[in-house]
């Protein structure tokens, strides 16, 4: 008889796919933007840009830790991590929050400093353009990532989906405050700074919050519950479904679910119901894995 120590799971090759598509994606439009905006606010000298800038720079820090996270994240299972390894892919959502974190600081930081000399009118041809550009291909960045995130249930990839949408509001905002800057008043330009710097820590929380679930082992909510249940009840045999546990490991979840059977059939068509109950939760696209204990009639525990 053999022992099992590992799970049986070889890497999906679609799921390798669309990672490196994303990841490439991301560090490509990351690094002309930081670039673009970074010589922009050089030449111009505008706080707002400046933000916007340092939030660009911190995406791509972020791309280079995704490449690390994400090819942890898809290593089979062995002797170390016999469940694998997809609780590095929330890891690697914590680091982008904190790098998020730390962009927003520094636009906060130089914000500030403006605020307090007055600000400066900014001449928003150059800005203009950038922006402009940038909000553009922010978005079709957004467009894309949140469609690979959603056919990989990928939690790192909708969390940078979502940094990608704010990153087009928050561009929005600091043209807005560069045209300020030149029509109305100076201190438009580091105002806008600020918001930019709030948007960004916002967006740093909301990353952190969500993957400090995923790591330490926050359940389903009440909608998924109710999925699983749905989805035990449709399967040929099953009477009741009377207990439901749920926990993240990683980005996925672990269930265990207690059903009932009609407690005089034989043992192998008890075992086919069980099979097919663990088979139809492991299919749901948010379920890594499923427990099944198999109960007689109106049995409860």
């Amino acid at each position: 008889m053999t022992i099992q120590f590992v799970r049986d799971l070889a890497p999906d090759p679609e799921k390798k796919r669309g990672f490196r598509k994303a990841l490439a994606i991301t560090l490509a439009g990351n690094t002309l933007l930081a670039a673009g905006k970074a010589y922009a606010s050089y030449l111009t000298g505008s706080a707002a840009l400046y933000a916007d800038a340092a939030n660009s720079v911190s995406d791509v820090f972020y791309s280079l830790l995704m490449i690390l996270g994400l090819w942890l994240a898809m290593q089979p299972p062995d002797l170390s991590h016999p469940q694998g390894h997809s609780r590095f892919e929330p890891l690697v959502g914590l680091a982008i929050a904190a790098a998020m974190g730390i962009a927003g600081y520094e636009a906060g930081r130089t914000t500030i400093s403006r605020l307090i000399n007055g600000g400066a009118a900014i001449d928003p041809g150059l800005p203009t353009i950038v922006l402009i550009l940038s909000a553009i291909i922010k978005a079709g960045m957004y467009a894309a990532m949140m469609r690979i995130a959603r056919k990989l249930n990928s939690p790192t990839l909708k969390t940078v989906a979502k940094d990608n949408f704010n990153d087009v509001l928050s561009s929005s905002g600091v043209f807005l405050g560069i045209l300020g800057s030149s029509l109305l008043h100076p201190l438009l330009d580091p105002i806008a700074g600020g918001l930019a710097s709030l948007i960004i820590f916002n967006a740093a929380f909301d990353t952190a919050k969500e993957n400090l679930n995923f790591l330490t082992g926050a359940g389903a909510n009440e909608e998924m519950r109710q999925q699983i249940i749905d989805t035990a009840r449709s399967i040929a045999g099953v009477q009741n479904v009377h207990h439901v546990m749920t926990e993240h490991v990683g980005p996925k979840l672990v269930i265990d679910v207690h059903i009932n059977v009609d407690g005089s059939l034989p043992l192998n068509q008890t075992h086919a119901i069980n099979d097919d109950v663990i088979h139809a939760l492991e299919a749901l696209p948010e379920v890594d894995r499923a427990y099944v204990h198999l109960e007689p009639d109106d049995w409860q525990d």
